[in-house]
């Protein structure tokens, strides 16, 4: 099956960017810090509310129209409600998978953070902190979890595959993104010490991740591995011949290409897409199949202003005297023939995941947010930025 697809990005996993409103009243910048500054009773409330009008029924409804055939759920460590004062939310995971069956939609289950962070970054649960793999017993948690959503959803019809963890850090994106200064921690005590994941731990993470999975699994689920920054970094681990029914993961963005060199201008976007994304997933598809789990349309040319590499308000950008730029026949355009572009690359592989379903930002009467709702699949597909059918 060739995967179309889009991520329910912040509903069990927040970010902060995604839905400010959640954060009102407090200074944390991510869900580690949220419910340290709110009361217990005000925090569920905030949580509770926000799950359950976030993503419902007809959303799955809606995704299968829009022509998507899978959903990628970003899952929490704390999924089964075992560490406070975190609220789990398996019920919730519960629901889409029967939302999921009922639509016809398949499930990639996505362990979004860990403990103390893969990557320190925002979406990796505590900002500026890197320090999950140098913890043996945060690891060990981490695997159990996984085992656990392996038995409970391994055999159900709706699941499509698991990644043991998204986004976890090596060296070369740690220096790239300069993580501690682009995502200040909080606490510096708690960050001290914080560094890159090496390779050697990931790949013997990933085999221990596999082997635990895997006995609860069908032979027709896929264990998802994401490819830490590095695409062509996995071939000698990838082929062992003790690997069934795996896929590779890879994150691209605009903005990152941007942010190594990319020029701002649609043909530059298009040159950088064939050169190297549709390239890079070609040459690796030849040993094991490789999805874009994360992608979209956004990028500095339409947003009128240089973005840093994605960077927002919440980095401490001002683009409160930001205009928009382009009319909306040239934005329609130029997302266009991005979307034909990257879904082309897409298919040198074996399928995408747009990033994201929906997002809670005002781009109309905000200034900071222009342009920023080309992450938002829905308002993607409504507008005619991106093709219906995928």
């Amino acid at each position: 099956m060739y995967v179309k697809g889009v991520n329910l990005g912040n509903w069990l996993v927040l970010e902060k960017w995604m839905s400010p409103a959640l954060f009102e009243g407090t200074t944390a910048e991510d869900e580690y810090h949220l419910p340290l500054q709110l009361s217990p009773e005000v925090y569920e409330a905030r949580i509770r509310i926000h799950r359950s009008e976030y993503i419902s029924e007809r959303d799955f409804a809606t995704i299968r129209r829009i022509g998507m055939n899978t959903v990628r759920i970003p899952v929490p460590y704390f999924v089964f409600g075992d560490r406070p004062p975190f609220l789990g939310c398996i019920e919730e995971l519960d629901k889409a998978f029967a939302w999921a069956e009922k639509y016809g939609l398949g499930v990639l289950i996505d362990l979004h953070t860990a403990p103390l962070s893969q990557n320190g970054f925002d979406n990796g649960g505590i900002c500026g902190v890197c320090r999950w793999s140098q913890t043996p017993a945060e690891v060990d948690y981490v695997l159990d979890v996984l085992e656990r959503l392996a038995a409970r959803y391994g055999s159900h019809k709706a699941l499509f595959g698991i990644t043991p963890i998204n986004e976890p850090i090596t060296q070369p994106m740690w220096e790239r993104m300069d993580v501690p200064n682009r995502y200040r921690a909080a606490d510096p005590e708690m960050a001290a010490g914080s560094a890159s994941v090496t390779l050697e731990f990931l790949r013997q993470f990933y085999t221990d991740a596999y082997d635990r999975m895997r006995r609860h699994m069908g032979e027709d689920k896929y264990v998802i591995f994401h490819d830490a920054f590095q695409l062509k970094a996995w071939k000698e681990f990838l082929t062992q011949p003790r690997f069934r029914g795996i896929m590779l993961d890879t994150h691209q963005y605009l903005m990152m290409a941007e942010a190594m060199g990319c020029e701002q201008t649609l043909n530059g976007y298009i040159r950088y897409i064939q050169e190297n994304y549709a390239r890079d997933i070609a040459e690796v598809q030849t040993y094991v199949p490789v999805i874009c789990g994360e992608w979209c349309l956004f990028n500095s040319y339409a947003t009128g202003v240089d973005t840093k590499g994605g960077q927002s308000v919440l980095n401490g950008m001002d683009f409160s005297g930001n205009q928009e730029t382009l009319s909306p026949e040239a934005k329609q355009h130029l997302y266009q023939q991005l979307a034909n572009a990257q879904l082309a690359a897409w298919r040198e592989g074996s399928g995408y995941f747009f990033w994201s379903y929906k997002l809670l930002l005002d781009t109309v009467n905000e200034p900071n947010w222009i342009g920023w709702d080309s992450w938002d699949l829905g308002k993607c597909a409504d507008l005619g930025w991106f093709p219906i059918g995928g």
